[in-house]
């Protein structure tokens, strides 16, 4: 039985890391909202080399995702790790001004990639173990309204310095952005090493291996649904792509996103409180299905004002899958082995990235720009099918 000082603290615990995933979520949406002009019009990369960048990148992330799962696991510790993570994309960020061609612009991304997917799993882990079963929803909830909230910042702030370094170069201004953006990415680490408590694992094995036997039962199932889900889960690139097909202006798309991360941001914590009442696989249906209705929109739209909506329906998708989901993992899988799962739960979206992403650009190039988003929805309702079949939550 805990004592109230425990449960304090675990909940202090708690708070720290959302303020953590806050200021890493600011400083990446200061940064990411730019980057596809600064590709282009600073460094001329084509766009079959920046798709080749992100992509790696996304792979990246996903396998270091799953190395860090399990390391965490087997050393029973998670901070240490979170923390070497958030340095390792801290110092790619404040070193993006130094980029002047592609070999320097891919080193600096791959660095801020392999720290996102290390931190990612054990951290999750790391907010499991500080909560109990009964408020997970509420705890990942939390996680990803302060991260959205950052997210929602990062493009506001990015275009408010535009504004201010309008008298400089191009080039200048965007670098002096990355600049900025980077050095808010070392708050994170402060936070982790001054206020965040260590929540060991269970018992640590010194055996440093490849285990994928947390892939069994309904663990196993979810995550043959998700990636199924994410075959059609293109990056958002492609809904940027298509704002600026139907004529949104390139200077309003930052916008758009912050009211889009603002939306998402305010629903995280009532879906996860929903989630924790009605069940997270019911949560998850529903954004679900929001999210193929969503694509269904995108692949029909034909005016500026249809992807204003769109993007806030779409804030409502992520607000009831991605926190909902990892509650849904934590509780059909054993706390030792929390960290793998958490680790193969996010891989299953980044490893699927590049062939979802080159399918999608296959089809807006040889069929119409609105075939991607009729295959994302395709994509969504057999993913609704398969989770309803499955019966992954019941006992």
């Amino acid at each position: 039985m805990e004592s109230k000082k425990e449960k304090r603290a675990k909940m202090h615990n708690i708070k720290v890391l959302g303020w953590v995933a806050f200021f890493g979520g600011l400083s990446q949406d200061m940064i990411v909202p730019i980057l596809p002009a600064f590709y282009t019009q600073i460094l001329g990369l084509s766009k079959g080399m920046i798709g080749l960048i992100e992509g790696s990148i996304t792979t990246i992330v996903s396998i270091m995702r799953i190395i860090s799962g399990i390391v965490s696991d087997k050393l029973g510790k998670r901070k240490s790790i979170v923390f070497v993570g958030y340095l390792l994309s801290a110092i790619g960020r404040v070193l993006l001004p130094l980029a002047n061609g592609a070999s320097i612009i891919f080193g600096v991304r791959l660095l801020d990639g392999i720290g996102k997917g290390t931190k990612d799993a054990p951290r999750d882990a790391l907010v499991a173990k500080s909560s109990d079963l009964k408020s997970m929803g509420f705890s990942f909830g939390l996680q990803r309204m302060l991260d959205t909230l950052g997210s929602f910042l990062g493009p506001l702030i990015t275009a408010v310095l535009m504004i201010l370094f309008a008298n400089y170069a191009t080039h200048i201004r965007y670098k002096l952005i990355f600049l900025i953006g980077g050095l808010i990415a070392f708050v994170p680490i402060f936070l982790i090493g001054l206020f965040v408590v260590e929540q060991k694992g269970g018992k640590v094995s010194i055996t440093f291996k490849l285990d994928f036997s947390v892939l069994k039962g309904k663990f196993l199932l979810f995550f043959i649904v998700m990636l199924i889900f994410t075959l059609g889960n293109s990056s958002d690139a492609f809904l940027i792509l298509r704002a600026r097909n139907v004529g949104v202006k390139d200077a309003v798309i930052p916008i758009i996103i912050a009211m889009f991360n603002l939306f998402y941001a305010l629903l995280s914590v009532p879906s996860g409180v929903l989630s924790d009442k009605i069940g997270r696989v019911n949560v998850i249906r529903l954004g679900w299905f929001i999210y193929a209705i969503t694509y269904l929109g995108f692949a029909l739209a034909s005016l500026p004002w249809h992807i204003w909506a769109l993007y806030l329906i779409y804030g409502i998708y992520y607000s009831t899958t991605e926190g909902v989901a990892k509650s849904l993992v934590a509780h059909i899988v054993d706390e030792q082995n929390r960290g793998t799962a958490f680790g193969l739960y996010n891989a299953s979206v980044g490893l699927l990235a590049i062939p979802a992403s080159f399918i999608a650009g296959y089809l807006w190039d040889k069929i119409s720009p609105s075939m991607p988003f009729y295959f994302g929805a395709m994509c969504s309702f057999i993913a609704i099918i398969l989770i309803t079949l499955f019966k992954i939550e019941e006992n």
